[in-house]
């Protein structure tokens, strides 16, 4: 959006500061009167009450699943992302309990204000747009429904309250300033080596008789599961799909259906240049619009706009890209911007243009006047998904009719059922339930080992959806978990006893060197003799770090050494790190004053977010022992397992 800044950057943030996701439920503010959530869960589901309010298992499993929709999650974190929205959905009831006892309230006046800061085209002026242009708006800028986001401000705005109650008296002292400062500033440079055993583990070399000790003295780690061989019947929607025949009459009548999708409107393709005055004193946004009339000057003496942009611009949407917005339509930029854009000739530059968010300078790249485009720029688009839904269609025929054959007599031969309906066949090799089932294809609504290893000699499995279509599976063979025998597992022990012994070298080098070090050999001699790459380090702050190694807060032992100590082993995981301080910069009194807004900043950012973390811990406690909190978080147990979120 035109004239984005960090202010509402940092106002959306807030919103969605600690939202895991956000609970379906409020009113849309401007058109709809707000109602509360009603409390029609059972009593077995609920996890936890804060005074009358209840959070329950479903409202967990909703969030839950919106999150998967997004990313993946694994079932072994499911447990864990339930805890975390648990704990958030608590923090809020327990917010909104103790709101109401303090009589702070967040008015609906008050969300509208926020909502012109975030969404400054949600409104003419003071007045609302259409109800369903405002859907639109928020629904295309934030990805959320306008309950969803109101609500969401709502609750930013009541934590906001809480948060200046807590830490309105909250200051930051010279001496925590000066030690802040310290810390920024103070920097380190090193000598080290980082010793990986997997740098190693390529010159390890082992005998066949360690491979065999190795494997009799841990035999009963290499078990070697079950596995099953099944034969399979596959309706392929690619073999489908390349056998139809798409006419051109199909495809003017899915575009007459769904003319609505091609019409373009009125659109600007721009770039722009914004010098930001939001928060600014009126001194400097008078030297601010000198500094855009100069940027501008430049501009029109056809120096490169986009490196204008990227050396003057402070919109971070779109300074790195040369200041380009995109596209953008009528009704999606405040007016003073939107009036330029479209006005303006292609090619052209504008004058420098007052927002509410700065002066901007416009180059208008391109201009489109409402159409709709034309059945052959759209046909072969319309091609490809309409071939694929066509193929999906069929695709579920056939298996509908497979499912009705394989119901009405489950000994039905696979073969037989394979040349009826014209399916190829094909067979697994031995599937342990943890392997990948790449002939199989992705199933995303059912687990396909858990279908394979459920299955029964002489049986079918109904038709089960992969990405590669509808797979019927029969059981083959089963092979019973075992002991490995030293032929099955070698290879296993082999890396095992390789990664075992790349370990012990890479801890008795880092031990080694130190020890050459600390007696006064060189650094760079003593790391080459055993094989090792010495480097040495820029200077680094405590926020800086080596090569993606280790940070400066994970080498604090650094920053209170002399030059020339030594350092280490230091663990990282499985590997070690060797340094030697060879140079300490003290900071520079000089530059205090021009950190001091920023390291105040800091100071007073990282106190006030311990105070209100406490205030949180203690509310907590205090409603547990007035019994206005009861949590019963055994109730999650079942998250992670495929049958609970069903």
């Amino acid at each position: 959006m035109a004239g984005s800044s960090d202010n509402r950057q940092q106002l959306f943030s807030r919103i969605l500061l600690g939202v895991v996701v956000l609970a379906l439920s409020g009113g849309m503010l401007l058109y709809l009167v707000p109602t509360g959530p009603g409390d029609t869960q059972l009593a077995n589901d609920v996890v936890a009450k804060v005074g009358n309010e209840t959070v329950t298992l479903a409202e967990i499993r909703l969030q839950l699943n919106q999150i998967k929709q997004r990313s993946q999650v694994p079932p072994m974190l499911e447990p864990y992302y339930a805890q975390q929205i648990l704990h958030q959905l608590l923090l809020e009831k327990e917010m909104e309990y103790e709101a109401k006892q303090l009589g702070i309230t967040v008015s609906n006046d008050e969300i509208a204000d926020r909502i012109k800061q975030i969404l400054p085209a949600a409104f003419n002026g003071d007045t609302p747009i259409a109800p369903d242009q405002y859907t639109a708006l928020v629904q295309s800028r934030t990805q959320m429904t306008v309950a969803d986001f109101e609500e969401a401000v709502r609750k930013s705005m009541l934590q906001e309250k809480f948060q200046k109650l807590v830490t309105d008296g909250i200051s930051a002292s010279p001496a925590e300033l000066q030690q802040e400062f310290l810390y920024e500033n103070e920097k380190v440079k090193l000598d080290y080596a980082f010793i990986k055993p997997d740098d190693l583990f390529a010159k390890i070399t082992v005998d066949d008789a360690e491979v065999k000790a190795a494997y009799e003295k841990n035999k009963a780690k290499y078990q070697m599961p079950e596995k099953r061989v099944v034969r399979y019947a596959i309706v392929d929607v690619n073999q489908i799909r390349q056998n139809l025949q798409i006419t051109d009459a199909q495809l003017q009548e899915q575009y007459k259906q769904n003319i609505q999708q091609y019409q373009v409107p009125n659109r600007v393709h721009v770039e722009h240049i914004l010098l930001m005055t939001v928060g600014k004193p009126d001194a400097e946004v008078d030297e601010l619009k000198k500094k855009a009339g100069d940027i501008l000057a430049q501009a029109k003496k056809s120096a490169n706009f986009e490196e204008l942009a990227k050396k003057y611009s402070e919109d971070p949407g779109t300074k790195d890209k040369g200041g380009d917005l995109g596209w953008i339509i009528q009704g999606q930029t405040v007016p003073e911007f939107e009036k330029a854009a479209f006005s303006l000739p292609k090619g052209s530059i504008s004058d420098v243009i007052k927002t509410q968010y700065g002066f901007h300078i416009l180059k208008i790249i391109d201009k489109e006047a409402a159409h709709t485009k034309p059945f052959e720029e759209v046909k072969d688009s319309i091609r490809a998904p309409m071939m694929l839904s066509e193929a999906d269609k069929q695709a579920g025929n056939i298996a509908d009719k497979l499912s009705q054959a394989i119901r009405q007599s489950n000994k039905v031969s696979l073969d037989d059922l394979a040349q009826q309906y014209h399916l190829a066949v094909g067979e697994t090799r031995p599937l342990a339930s943890t392997d990948p089932m790449l002939e199989l294809g992705n199933s995303t609504e059912v687990k396909l080992s858990d279908s394979i290893f459920r299955l029964r000699q002489g049986e079918l499995s109904l038709p089960i959806h992969t990405d590669r279509g509808y797979v019927v599976l029969s059981l083959k063979q089963v092979l019973p978990a075992h002991q490995g025998t030293l032929e099955e597992v070698h290879d296993r022990v082999l890396a095992d006893l390789r990664q075992e012994k790349a370990s012990t070298e890479a801890s008795t080098k880092a031990a080694e060197l130190a020890k050459r070090v600390k007696a006064g050999e060189k650094f760079d001699v003593a790391a080459k003799a055993l094989g090792l790459d010495p480097k040495t380090s820029d200077p680094i702050s405590r926020t800086e770090s080596i090569s993606n190694i280790a940070s400066g807060k994970q080498l604090s032992a650094a920053f209170q050494s002399k030059v020339g100590d030594v350092g280490g082993p230091q663990s990282f995981g499985a590997n070690w790190l060797v340094y030697k301080v060879v140079d300490k910069q003290e900071p520079n009194p000089a530059d205090f004053e021009a950190q001091k807004k920023k390291i105040t900043d800091q100071v007073l950012q990282s106190k006030r977010r311990l105070a209100f973390d406490a205030f949180q811990t203690a509310l907590e406690d205090r409603l547990k022992k007035e019994k206005k909190l009861q949590t019963m978080p055994e109730k999650l147990h079942g998250f992670g397992q495929a049958n609970d979120l069903s």
